[in-house]
């Protein structure tokens, strides 16, 4: 059904021992964490869309759910397309078409406007997981982890850095500027892209809607793809509850945080992304059971530290970053096995495993708001712990499962 890789250019080994240039890694890391910033920049602007657009608050928040789910639309009907496609050309039309809904939603008059434009901006920007993919397919054997590492931890510092740039550059020049600002980074990124970039041929001939169907026949065939889609789906979903609540601790009665001190908090989490290189080291040496195991108690780890510390910024602050970097090793070794699988489905691989792991992602974001809201922090700090627990107790039968199919 696939056909044989074949790229009609490859970067050169020379300049890197990594087989791949380092200005492209950090352009791609760039990108990735550019194009996923989008759908985090509308957090921090409910509240001045509800009076803009003269709208409730639960209103407003259809805005996030409605971006998340152009997300998943994107997963589940673009990405496959990495693999059908020269990706090049895809990922210059995609950021097209990403570049013109920011400036509709910028110019938005109306919110059923703005809700239209952010869920085409939404499924559109999975541009990053199609860059991932890519990255990985460049990189030689040996040193695959670290490339798609050091590619991953510019996606992950774009979206804890995005929360705090939409909340100062709404603070200073108002919430439009947010969507005409990232428009235009989109419209230079794309540029940059395709200029940079080596043409990569399609890795199969198949029709479209074959390549959708063998997308699920992935899961099937391929058992560690649903288990680790599983275990970073808790991950992310830890993640995701912590990132939703841990505002309304910060502005709560004991720390009396501003909405740009919620922001400039976000920073500290853009720490985790440093551990990503390393993961990908530990993936290249074989080390991605232990290491996964242990991240998933490093996750707990700082739940316990969060609970213990409402009270103290710092204590949260310790717990946020060894959160994120515990979150970041458990994707990049995920990632890392999933593209071993089958290099010529890379992109259906990770487009399932991405939309498995990303509905945990939402489920946990919502889950952690109710949580919070019924049993204050010290519930959702214990639901926070219970996921990384739960998936570590899952991990524990790794072997025997093999064992089993073996």
């Amino acid at each position: 059904m696939s056909s044989e890789l074949h790229s009609s250019r490859r970067p050169t080994t020379a300049s890197s021992p990594h087989g791949v240039p380092g200005r492209l890694v950090a352009l791609l890391a760039v990108a990735s964490g550019m194009t996923v910033a989008n759908l985090y920049y509308a957090q921090p602007l409910l509240s001045s869309l509800s009076g803009v657009f003269h709208i409730g608050t639960a209103t407003a928040g259809a805005l996030i759910t409605l971006t998340q789910v152009g997300y998943v639309i994107g997963m589940l009907f673009l990405v496959p397309l990495g693999d059908r496609l020269e990706k090049r050309n895809l990922i210059t039309v995609l950021l097209t078409v990403t570049t013109l809904a920011l400036v509709a939603a910028g110019l938005a008059t109306s919110f059923p406007m703005l809700l239209v434009a952010s869920l085409v901006s939404g499924a559109t920007s999975v541009v990053a997981q199609i860059l991932v993919p890519f990255a990985a397919s460049l990189a030689p054997d040996h040193a695959r982890g670290r490339v798609v590492g050091r590619v991953m931890s510019g996606l992950l510092t774009g979206i804890l850095l995005s929360r705090t740039l939409s909340s100062l550059v709404s603070d200073l020049a108002g919430w439009r500027v947010v969507f005409l600002g990232s428009a235009a980074l989109m419209a230079v990124l794309a540029l940059a892209l395709r200029a940079a970039l080596p043409r990569h041929a399609p890795t199969t001939t198949v029709p479209y809607h074959h390549v959708l169907r063998s997308t699920a026949r992935l899961v099937r065939t391929h058992p560690v793809l649903l288990r680790r889609g599983l275990y970073q789906a808790a991950m992310f979903g830890a993640f995701s509850a912590f990132w939703t609540t841990v505002s309304f601790v910060l502005t709560g009665p004991r720390l009396h945080y501003s909405a740009v001190g919620v922001g400039v908090f976000a920073l500290v989490g853009a720490a985790g992304a440093a551990v990503a290189p390393f993961a990908g080291h530990w993936a290249d040496r074989g080390l991605v059971r232990p290491a996964t195991g242990i991240a998933f108690g490093v996750a707990a780890l700082a739940f316990a530290l969060a609970g213990f510390g409402r009270g103290s910024v710092v204590l949260i602050a310790l717990a946020a970053i060894l959160l994120d970097m515990a979150v970041q090793t458990t994707l990049i070794l995920g990632q890392h096995t999933v593209y071993q699988l089958d290099p010529a489905a890379r992109a259906r691989l990770n487009s399932a495993f991405i939309a498995v792991f990303f509905a945990g992602g939402a489920v946990g974001s919502q889950l952690g708001s109710v949580v919070y809201h019924a049993g204050g922090w010290a519930a959702l700090t214990a639901l926070g712990a219970a996921l990384p627990v739960i998936a570590l107790l899952y991990w524990t039968t790794e072997r025997r499962q093999a064992a089993a199919a073996s």
